[in-house]
């Protein structure tokens, strides 16, 4: 691995097309407002993954577009404007599907770096 892939792992980046699966789980037990869905992954990762606003919000904004997500504007836990996005029953559709299929990918990414 090479000493920027290194760093890349050290700050906690995304692997690319990880992000929707993420935000589509972050959503299964309920609305949250963008701030929210990025703390929520940055925590059940253990504080390795941070999803950054510059690519946060165009996910969410796309997810909507296609279906996956609806969303509402609200206020926050201060008291401030916020937009809440929820889980259709499309993006928990969409959810399982490419959770059975990372796992499928990550069995055989593990069968390769495994043999000899």
């Amino acid at each position: 691995m090479g000493r920027q892939e290194d760093a890349a792992i050290r700050q906690g980046e995304l692997i690319p097309g990880t992000l929707d699966m993420l935000i589509l789980k972050a959503l299964v037990s309920g609305p949250l407002h963008g701030y929210a869905v990025a703390e929520w992954i940055h925590e059940r990762s253990h504080d390795v993954l941070q999803v950054e606003e510059g690519a946060l919000y165009p996910a969410l904004h796309r997810l909507e577009l296609r279906g996956l997500l609806t969303a509402e504007w609200g206020a926050s836990e201060n008291n401030r404007r916020a937009k809440y996005y929820r889980l259709t029953p499309a993006g928990r559709k969409h959810l399982e599907t490419e959770r059975e299929r990372w796992t499928r990918l990550s069995a055989a990414v593990g069968f390769v770096l495994a043999s000899a």
